[in-house]
């Protein structure tokens, strides 16, 4: 009885020393990347100003970008934060709680299509943007290779940067489910992959500067009208990710 306990109390202070590593190591729940610009705000009560365009973008669209990536390029792949090594030479293999013998252990995640029963995707529903995102990866964990699938729920939040005169996205992992492994080592791989999926993917460019600027001549009046983007304001309304984009116009002589 006396080594039963002696073997559980080295049991769990393993598990407090290791559960203190991940919290300092990644500083607390894992964040993502530091974001580009600020937050959009939602179209004004009053009304747009002048010089409002309004750039309307499907949910659809989204979808068929993310359809056309995984149908023609290759999948996205992240190495994984803090995985210690990407080769892990003849390292067993757990895949669902069994150790299994493995040549490699990538150390990586990749985002998969579809998986544990859900479908990467964009979502537009109750005026936010949400992204279930399927994946598989691999991490070293108590000196094992740790092969895993599962899915992650996250949020897309739009920002504005008015310095680049860019719209970008700011992925924010919410939930990690993990498929099949045991508590304990889960709750290893969970901060790895949701701090990974946060600093890796971010910041995402939804609209680049050069695409929204006007710089149009005006061959009868010898100068140029331009346009640079003061303030960019969005909402999700019929199923649509709605940007409105506001300008402030000036005119320039041909040359400058």
């Amino acid at each position: 009885m006396s080594k039963f306990i002696v073997f559980l109390l080295g049991a769990l202070l393993g598990i407090v020393i290791g559960g203190a590593i991940i919290f300092y190591t990644f500083g607390g729940a894992p964040r993502a990347a530091k974001a580009p610009g600020a937050p959009i705000q939602p179209p004004d009560a009053s009304g747009a100003p002048p010089g409002t365009a309004q750039i309307v973008l499907k949910q659809d669209f989204f979808n068929q970008v993310l359809q056309t990536i995984f149908r023609d390029m290759n999948a996205p792949a992240f190495p994984l934060n803090l995985t210690g090594q990407n080769n892990a030479g003849n390292d067993q293999v757990v895949q669902y709680g069994l150790l299994q013998n493995a040549n490699q252990c990538e150390g990586k995640i990749t985002l998969l299509p579809e998986g544990s029963g859900v479908q990467t995707g964009v979502r537009f529903e109750n005026n936010r943007i949400g992204a279930p995102l399927a994946f598989s990866g691999s991490t070293s964990v108590f000196g094992n290779c740790v092969q895993f699938n599962g899915w992650a729920q996250a949020a897309l939040d739009l920002r504005f940067d008015a310095a680049q005169q860019t719209v970008f996205g700011q992925i924010n992992v919410e939930t990690v489910n993990i498929d099949g492994l045991s508590p304990i080592i889960s709750g290893f791989v969970t901060p790895i992959v949701q701090s990974t999926i946060n600093q890796r993917v971010n910041p995402i460019q939804i609209l680049q500067g050069k695409q929204i600027a006007l710089n149009l001549p005006i061959t009868a009046t010898n100068g140029n009208l331009q346009a640079n983007v003061q303030d960019v304001r969005s909402e999700i309304k019929d199923n649509a990710l709605n940007l409105y984009v506001i300008y402030e116009f000036a005119g320039k002589p041909i040359g400058q």
